[in-house]
Formats: C-alpha cells, structure tokens, sequence
C-alpha cells in the first residue's frame, strides 16, 4: 500500500496547493487530454439539460414537407425520412444516452460494490458462491449478454438500464473484492475488531472508503462503454423503441436506406457516439493516473 501526498507533489511540480483554483489549472494543464475528455462530458451533460431551450423543433413532430431536407439555417443538421429535425433529436438523444449510461454504470457499480465487498471480506463459501456466479457473467461478452437481457425484458428504458448494468457487476466486483482482499490484512482492520466493532461496519465504515478510488476510475471508464452498448443495441432494434430518440436508432433507420441520398442521417448520430465515448475514455484515463499512484511516472 503507497501513501501518496497530493500536496507535497504538487508543490515539488510547482503548483500552489493551497490555493484550489491553481491546483485545478495545473491539473488541467498536466492532463490535457483528459481535461478536453471532461469539456466533452460537461458539453454533453448542459446539452442534455438545456434541450428545451436550445433546440429549434419539437423532435417527434413529422413534416413530410420538408422529408429529407439537407442542412440548411432552417434545420441545422437537416431531417430525417419523416421530416423530423435532426438537430433536435440528437440534443434530446443525449438525454437518454446519459440517462442510460449514468444510471447502469451506478446500478452495476453498486451491486457489483456489494458482491465484490461481501465476498473479499466475508471469503469462504460466501466468496465462492458469488465468484462461480461472475465467472458465469464474464464469460460472455458486454453486448451479447445485453441482448439477451433486453430481449427477456422487452424494449423500454428501464429495462435497458437493467439489461446493461448486469454485465457491468462481475468487472465492478473483481476490483473491489481485489482490494478488499488487501485491506482486511493491514493493521487498521486488527484494530477495529479489538475494540469490538462488528464485521459489517468495519466492511461498509472503513475498508469501502479505500475502495472508492479505482471503483471511480473503473466506473468513469465504463461510461463509455453504456453508452456505446445503448447504440448498439437501439441499432438493433432492441433498445430504447420508437418514437423517442436514440443516436443508435437514428443510425438504424437511416444508415442502409438512406446514407447515399442524405449521409448526414448517418453522419451527426455517429460524430455524437463517438465524441460522448471518446470523452469518457480520455477522462477516465487521466483520473486513472490522477488517482491511482502506479500510473505515476
């Protein structure tokens, strides 16, 4: 176990660290991908929020007069096959890819905190109980055991949710019961059950909060991953149904029948995954050096 002194590190490099204005720009300036990583999540999450006050049409309104209209001052991204703004559908879009992404990666989190807890401190046949039951999990891949999740369950927003948390449980789990194994050793957890203190409080009081550093470097990653799962699946016709919008189902509708007469149905959908993923990847990666002291050249 390394104690690292943010502070003191800070100073050394040159920072002020007891002024918080200065020590969040010399943290920008250090991680500079992944500061753009967080404009990116923050651009995303005020557009979301904002959707109302910034979109110029209601995106479930059909106006077969203007089918497939290009981008013009009018429509800034143009329309798709019913006459249905593009730029609208995409602000509103990001409401459900964040609602999905967030609210999986926080469900799967929390389960998986309180198997991989469970089963690191409790250990025998608690541990092996719930270790054969990840094994299962993992070894079928994130969007396969979606599918199946979401079929059993049928296309809806919940269900979704649901469908993309459980494969998220076995990784969250195999992190924290990793840490946990390595904390229920030290000296500090002795100490504990000296003065009496009962195993779930020094589980959930003590030994949890030195979890929470990878688990949120592991669920920052895993941002990413919700997101895309949830297009994938929309893409397939088994996520989020009609007629709300979805980037992945706007891709669906348009991307055989018409990417060659209006390629911008295909184009903004797919710019929008690809910039909420490359966020949360480029954010998780510098909050994993920020935090975790191996990464530390």
């Amino acid at each position: 176990m390394a104690v690292i002194n943010f502070d003191a590190e800070l100073k050394r490099a040159g920072a002020d660290a007891t002024h918080g204005w200065r020590r969040l720009t010399f943290l920008a300036q250090r991680y500079l991908l992944g500061t753009i990583g967080l404009v990116i999540m923050v651009l995303f999450v005020a557009m979301a929020l904002s959707a109302d006050l910034i979109s110029r049409y209601d995106p479930l309104a059909v106006d077969s007069a203007h089918r497939l209209a290009a981008p013009d001052a009018l429509h800034w991204f143009g329309t798709d096959s019913f006459g249905r703004d593009v730029w609208s559908r995409i602000i509103y879009g990001a409401r459900i890819s964040l609602a999905v992404g967030l609210g999986s990666t926080a469900l799967g989190a929390s389960i998986g905190v309180i198997v991989g807890l469970a089963s690191g401190y409790l250990s025998g046949w608690v541990d092996l109980l719930f270790q054969r039951i990840t094994d299962i999990l993992q070894s079928l891949p994130l969007l396969v055991l979606a599918l199946v999740m979401t079929a059993a369950l049928g296309p809806s927003l919940p269900n979704v949710i649901i469908a993309i948390a459980i494969p998220l449980i076995p990784t969250v789990s195999r992190v924290i019961r990793a840490n946990t194994l390595a904390l229920r050793e030290l000296p500090f957890v002795e100490a504990a059950k000296s003065i009496g203190m009962s195993e779930m409080r020094i589980a959930f009081r003590h030994v949890l909060p030195n979890t929470l550093a990878p688990l949120i470097v592991l669920a920052t990653a895993q941002l990413g991953s919700t997101i895309l799962t949830e297009a994938s699946l929309s893409f397939l016709g088994l996520g989020i149904p009609e007629p709300y919008p979805s980037w992945g189902r706007m891709l669906s509708e348009s991307a055989a029948e018409y990417v060659r007469v209006a390629p911008w149905l295909v184009i903004f959908p797919g710019i929008a995954i690809s910039l909420a993923v490359f966020g949360t990847n480029l954010f998780g990666d510098a909050l994993r050096d920020i935090l975790d002291p191996r990464q530390r050249g």
